[in-house]
């Protein structure tokens, strides 16, 4: 590499002679889904009037994006340690009958809760080890979904465990008019963010997602950090698990597969690629609640329920495919730039 090309790479690193569409690409991709939040609540403040644009429909949707957005926080952090945890479902449902079946046999609430987080961490942990073995991640995981989907609707006898009071601190009750479910999201993705940015462990887990090998030959146990992503992943999941109990009330042991979706979709839209390394989960935040203002916006604007689903899924594709785009148009961009900039030092 020429002085030239090193000068131009630092120049651009810098932001100083970044080319104008570059400048558009970025700005797309880091401001685009602050963006789409606003103009989706311009559109349905008008489609979803009277009762869209009121206080009550604010806190709501925060209510249903924070419950999403701890899902999507382990999902996250799965992916930016390059492994997608598709047993997000079996492994909410499982945390929420296991602290359901110990309150109601009279265990204290502290107790139960660390029953259901410690499951998110057990199944963490084994899906990770198995996964480490050389197993693909996807099956591993969809394999564990079915099992624990199973093993809940067992210790359930097939029937929802109702009446759980104990857990409305965290679930129906609310705080200077904010639900609890919210404080406990905005914890979540603050510690996480915290540990991604300013520890060496959290530092490491992104190097191992953005490149294995990489990692491996610096001297970072990879498989170590994929074990621990599998298992904050789990932790997350049993958390949502549990929180969706409070907020219900009642424990239901089928998994739904909607939440994995949902919560991808928000890691979608938030630009995180799925091959691991980086991501912003503030951004993913934003991205649970776009999710759950269209959801709720079609609600109130009388669209039938099976258009969120249809939503959903093209939120999710479009996420992945703009993703796609703004990466793939800046690097040749980049490039390009440093190709020029290499010329133009042979030349003189």
């Amino acid at each position: 590499m020429t002085v030239a090309t090193i000068a131009s790479v630092h120049q651009i690193a810098r932001g100083e002679k970044l080319p104008g569409r570059v400048r558009g690409l970025i700005l797309v991709r880091d401001q685009g889904l602050l963006a789409l939040f606003i103009v989706l609540v311009i559109v349905f403040a008008f489609w979803g009037a009277p009762h869209f644009f009121t206080l009550a429909t604010g806190i709501s949707v925060l209510n249903s994006a924070a419950i999403a957005g701890i899902y999507a926080a382990g999902v996250t952090v799965g992916v930016m340690t390059g492994v997608l945890d598709l047993s997000v479902p079996g492994t909410a449902a499982l945390a929420g009958v296991v602290t359901g079946l110990l309150l109601q046999g009279g265990a204290p609430v502290p107790l139960a809760l660390l029953a259901g987080l410690a499951i998110g961490c057990v199944v963490g942990l084994v899906n990770g080890l198995i996964a480490i073995r050389g197993f693909d991640p996807l099956i591993v995981t969809i394999a564990m979904l079915s099992a624990l989907g199973g093993l809940s609707l067992l210790l359930a006898n097939d029937y929802n465990i109702s009446g759980l009071t104990q857990l409305q601190f965290m679930g129906t009750q609310t705080y200077l008019g904010i639900p609890a479910p919210v404080y406990i999201a905005v914890l979540v993705f603050a510690a996480l963010t915290v540990f991604l940015r300013y520890t060496r462990t959290g530092m490491r887990l992104l190097a191992v997602g953005g490149g294995r090998e990489a990692a491996r030959r610096v001297g970072i146990e990879v498989n170590r950090y994929r074990v621990l992503g599998f298992m904050i992943s789990g932790f997350c999941a049993a958390l949502g698990g549990i929180v969706t109990t409070a907020y219900i009330t009642t424990a239901v042991p089928s998994a739904s597969v909607g939440i994995v979706f949902s919560a991808m979709t928000a890691v979608a839209l938030a630009g995180v690629p799925f091959v691991g390394g980086r991501g912003s989960l503030p951004r993913v935040a934003l991205g649970a609640v776009v999710v759950s203002t269209i959801s709720a916006g079609l609600l109130l604007a009388k669209v039938p329920t099976d258009w969120s689903s249809i939503v959903t899924g093209a939120l999710l594709v479009g996420g992945l495919g703009l993703n796609m785009w703004t990466t793939k148009t800046t690097s040749k961009l980049l490039l390009s730039g440093g190709r020029t900039a290499a010329a133009i030092g042979r030349a003189s």
